[in-house]
């Protein structure tokens, strides 16, 4: 019966840790043992324990406090007028209440530890990795004890406001994603709508394409084949960075090619959208958003470099390998009455990596 219940007590009697490098001497040091165990005041006194407890959960709810303080403090101190000041208060407040709450809840933990909780010195003997079942039963016996001597099955107000505490101080970190996102506007109505901001560049009809980014308008005749050139919308180069200019070309940055015509078969491209050979794709990787910039031209294939995503631009630039997971959205072109290339319209899709609300 002795061996059904311990499979392994053959293996524990004759194994022995390896010696490695000691030295054995004569006259080696005794093990002194634990110190006499010191009592503390709360193990002594009932009345300093009460104390003691409503310490520990008076500090996880001022931590509760300080979250919620740093939550009204992002409402009651906006920063959306970009003045100094307005910052300063808004970065001070919130940081206060933070601060506060990850004290409180610190401070809380360290005296519930020290004050409350058991405090009984103890030795764990080293042994073999897998023990007993009855040993495994006994871990779970050792868990249930302390959680009998920590209290925190039994004290109610240190585990409810301990809980409390901790799901609180997540709370102010949530809160601050939303600063991520602008606000809507009369002058921006769509400022706040990530769907509506991707959903469409400042490409018009009409609209010249110029060089990057000198804003030199681009005539179709100065194309020489197996070109690439780097275009944005030529009204965008007099676009100052304080009125979104990287913004604007962050999405509305395209590629120029020329082709040979019959290099673009009508079955695989749109070719009301391309001007004698020449078409315009999006710049933006549809997979993570990265500059699609290296052309080959015996190929014509685009190349992403970030995780090597390739379209063919011979085939309305399908993905034909990597990560990306849709084609590179097209530009439709045409020329006007002076020969330069402008766009018909804006793109029919959104540029760049998708999401959930992409059509």
């Amino acid at each position: 019966m002795a061996h059904e219940e311990d499979a392994l007590e053959h293996e524990r009697a004759s194994w022995k840790p390896s010696p490695g490098l000691a030295v054995a001497v004569p006259d080696p040091v005794q093990n002194p043992g634990l110190p006499p165990h010191r009592t503390r005041v709360t193990d002594q006194d009932p009345a300093a324990m009460k104390r003691a407890v409503r310490t520990v959960y008076t500090l996880f709810y001022l931590s509760l406090a300080g979250s919620i303080w740093a939550i009204a403090a992002y409402m009651l101190f906006p920063i959306e007028s970009g003045r100094i000041i307005d910052i300063r208060h808004n970065n001070l407040f919130i940081g206060l209440g933070i601060g506060l709450a990850l004290l409180a809840l610190g401070l809380g933990a360290i005296h519930w530890s020290k004050a409350v909780m058991s405090d009984k010195e103890f030795i764990e003997p080293r042994h073999a990795t897998r023990g007993r079942d009855t040993t495994r039963e006994g871990a779970v016996e050792a868990l249930r004890e302390a959680n009998e001597e920590s209290g925190f099955g039994r004290r109610t107000a240190i585990r409810g406001s301990l809980i409390a505490a901790l799901a609180a101080s997540i709370l102010p970190g949530i809160t601050l994603f939303r600063g991520l996102a602008p606000e809507n506007s009369e002058a921006h109505p769509d400022a706040g709508n990530p769907v509506a901001l991707l959903s469409r560049t400042m490409w018009e009809p009409g609209m010249r394409l110029a060089h990057d980014p000198s804003g030199e308008p681009i005539r179709a005749a100065d194309l020489t084949l197996g070109s690439a050139v780097h275009v944005i919308p030529a009204p965008l180069a007099e676009l100052s960075h304080h009125d979104g200019y990287l913004e604007e070309k962050a999405k509305a940055i395209v590629l120029l090619m020329r082709l040979l015509p019959e290099q673009l078969p009508a079955e695989h491209n749109n070719l009301e959208w391309a001007y004698d050979g020449i078409v315009a794709y999006s710049k933006v990787c549809t997979h993570v958003g990265c500059p699609v910039a290296l052309y080959e031209q015996q190929t014509h294939h685009l190349l992403c470099p970030c995780h090597q995503s390739q379209f063919d631009v011979s085939r309305s630039a399908a993905v034909i390998f990597g990560p990306a997971a849709r084609p590179l959205p097209q530009l439709p072109i045409t020329v006007d009455d002076e020969g330069y290339l402008v766009a018909q319209s804006d793109f029919h899709e959104p540029v760049g990596p998708s999401f959930w609300e992409r059509h």
